[in-house]
């Protein structure tokens, strides 16, 4: 089966015999009941004048050079439609969402089949042998092919491909409903090495929760930048989504008069807990901190603070820990959920609970907060106010973003979850 990379440049000629131009293209069409496009016609170039030639006409492709069925005075014009595209210029060097290897890979070369006298797109090559074979390495290229054939060929067939039309140009995903089920953070890597374009509409297609988790795996700065396109509407149910020290970080990385407006958009709850955020320092622990975490009063047994959890901590950002409050919201004591599971179900939480809780305040900086963590071992450290009330907690990612590199910081495992 012939590759698009070694037909092109090859020279065409008439039916005389007269060299006319040489290849630059392919057309091809989707609208078709084939699940792979037929080739409809071939592009050819002269002197910098491009004429389209349709496939009709061809009568060699295969050879030292295309053979065309007419001289060129006579060659019929072909009119490019709405579902025709181009090898080259759409699909060539574009990208492809892999979502089995959850990574993003370039289209090295396209593959063509003939069946009953038509040429037909069959596979898409996204091997390193097809960058040999493009820089004219063709014998070694075959060789690294022969030794892969028994194993990954880098071989993706048409049908498992999804043209979409875009500005600029097109983008490929494979297959495209596996997109939303991969996980948040390998989902983060493939925005990473997609395109701003891109990457916005791959964002345009998935559902809020798995934007909110997306962004959340991105830095602020990035995060500011793909929502920049969206309608505010849309990038406010991200924003209710997404933690509110995620969400308060990203509409900080934001115009003011936006972040206003979609504050406003936002659900009053949700927005509140922001907008208080957006009050501290950046670098302090209130700045930090988030705003949703497990709370129980002392005098629960173990099998009342069990259903009450099972109640109230759904959107705890961590629910390793479970802070122990008065009816004031003073923190009198934390325990673990060990401790918990294995308490006997009717003793009383003051009696099992750690009334010695490392603690950071409000204004603290986030230098303090990640030493306490590091210090103490924590998981995850709470905030209070200078009366002793819990306002929030710092997970030891945020804690530790100052110190070790944002790259790895999003390594961590997430098992306070």
């Amino acid at each position: 089966m012939p590759y698009v990379s070694r037909l092109l440049n090859k020279p065409v000629t008439d039916a005389d015999g007269h060299r006319v131009g040489q290849v630059e293209d392919f057309v091809a069409d989707l609208a078709t009941d084939s699940p792979h496009p037929p080739v409809v016609a071939v592009v050819v170039t002269h002197k910098r004048e491009q004429r389209i030639v349709p496939w009709s006409a061809v009568a060699a492709l295969v050879g030292p050079a295309v053979e065309l069925s007419a001289k060129v005075t006579d060659l019929p014009i072909f009119e490019l439609g709405s579902s025709h595209f181009m090898l080259v210029r759409d699909v060539l060097d574009k990208q492809l969402i892999d979502t089995n290897g959850a990574r993003v890979v370039r289209v090295n070369d396209l593959e063509l089949a003939k069946v009953n006298g038509h040429f037909y797109v069959a596979n898409v090559d996204i091997g390193g042998p097809a960058v040999l074979r493009r820089l004219g390495m063709t014998r070694l290229s075959d060789r690294l092919s022969r030794r892969r054939a028994d194993r990954s060929p880098g071989v993706i067939s048409w049908t498992d491909v999804e043209l979409l039309p875009g500005d600029p140009g097109v983008r490929l995903r494979v297959p495209s409903d596996k997109i939303g089920d991969l996980h948040p953070a390998d989902l983060a890597e493939i925005i990473h090495d997609l395109s701003r374009n891109e990457s916005s509409r791959l964002l345009e297609t998935l559902d809020v929760e798995t934007v909110a988790d997306a962004l959340e795996e991105v830095e602020p700065e990035f995060q500011a930048s793909l929502v920049e396109t969206m309608s505010d509407d849309r990038v406010a149910d991200v924003l209710e989504a997404m933690a509110p020290d995620e969400a308060a970080d990203l509409l900080a990385e934001l115009p003011q008069e936006r972040s206003e407006d979609l504050l406003n958009l936002m659900e009053v709850e949700e927005a509140t807990d922001v907008r208080r955020l957006l009050t501290y320092p950046e670098d302090s622990a209130g700045g930090i901190m988030n705003t949703e975490f497990a709370t129980v009063p002392p005098e629960l047994t173990a099998e009342q603070a069990i259903a009450v959890l099972r109640q109230t901590a759904h959107e705890a950002e961590t629910i390793y820990y479970v802070y122990v409050v008065d009816a004031h919201q003073t923190l009198t004591g934390v325990f673990s959920l060990r401790e918990l599971v294995l308490a006997d179900p009717l003793q009383v939480v003051s009696d099992f609970m750690n009334r010695r809780v490392v603690t950071v305040h409000l204004d603290d900086t986030q230098e303090a907060v990640a030493q306490a963590v590091s210090k103490y071992n924590l998981i995850a450290v709470p905030v209070v106010d200078e009366q002793d009330r819990l306002q929030g907690v710092v997970t030891a990612d945020d804690a530790l973003d100052k110190i070790i590199p944002t790259s790895w910081k999003k390594r961590l495992p997430r098992f306070y979850h």
